[in-house]
């Protein structure tokens, strides 16, 4: 290890994302203990969402994994994109047999990402198209600035706010694409479900969502 990186290591010691404990040697990313406790789904969890054919996740939104989605989006945690995206990959590679064309993702409204410094499904999108060899473009914009989700409150609630709130960038030609949705987590499925009937509109054959995590 070259002298800068040991100072580094003791000065900003790194720290699992789901549980916040220092790393100990050997430990890479993330911790071991939360490699074995954190809420795993299993293959035939899929969620329905309309618009989408399936919805993807790897985790449960709970525990560890509601933890670490709290520090990637509002504690600065850009970094645990390679990890949360990582998972992501592997969860796509597993569980979607069928081929993809395209990885795009479901955007912040750009008010929310000036404020916050970065789009957080834009950095897992990604991740997840240099893990899987895909293509990744944006074809969404948000037109309408939404309350945040998840202090939304009811199903209905949700759907109702970001009713409208999506829309395929002026020019978009999906024709005949198939193409992987990607966002940070999926409660009702409502944004999912506005950005895939965007995406449909442009002419997409096909719409998969995937998720860091998702609402039982």
């Amino acid at each position: 290890m070259r002298p800068l990186h040991f100072l580094l290591d003791l000065l900003y010691p790194s720290k699992c994302p789901f549980c916040g404990r220092v790393l100990e040697r050997g430990e890479e990313g993330w911790c071991a203990s939360c490699q074995e406790e954190l809420p795993w789904t299993e293959p035939g969890d899929g969620k329905e969402v309309e618009g989408c054919d399936a919805c993807l996740s790897p985790l449960w939104y709970r525990d560890g994994a509601r933890e670490g989605m709290h520090r990637y989006k509002f504690g600065g945690g850009r970094g645990h994109a390679q990890l949360f995206g990582h998972l992501m990959a592997q969860c796509l590679g597993d569980r979607w047999a069928q081929p993809l064309d395209l990885i795009t993702w479901a955007p912040l409204h750009p008010k929310r990402r000036k404020k916050r410094g970065y789009d957080q499904a834009e950095l897992l999108a990604r991740r997840v198209g240099e893990l899987s060899g895909l293509p990744v473009a944006g074809t969404l914009e948000k037109v309408r600035a939404t309350a945040t989700q998840s202090q939304t409150g009811e199903d209905e609630a949700r759907r109702a706010n970001v009713q409208g709130a999506y829309r395929a960038l002026p020019g978009l030609d999906l024709t005949g694409k198939r193409v992987a949705l990607i966002d940070d987590v999926a409660t009702s499925g409502a944004t999912l479900s506005e950005c895939a009937a965007a995406l449909r509109q442009a002419g997409a054959a096909s719409v998969v969502g995937l998720t860091f995590a998702r609402a039982r």
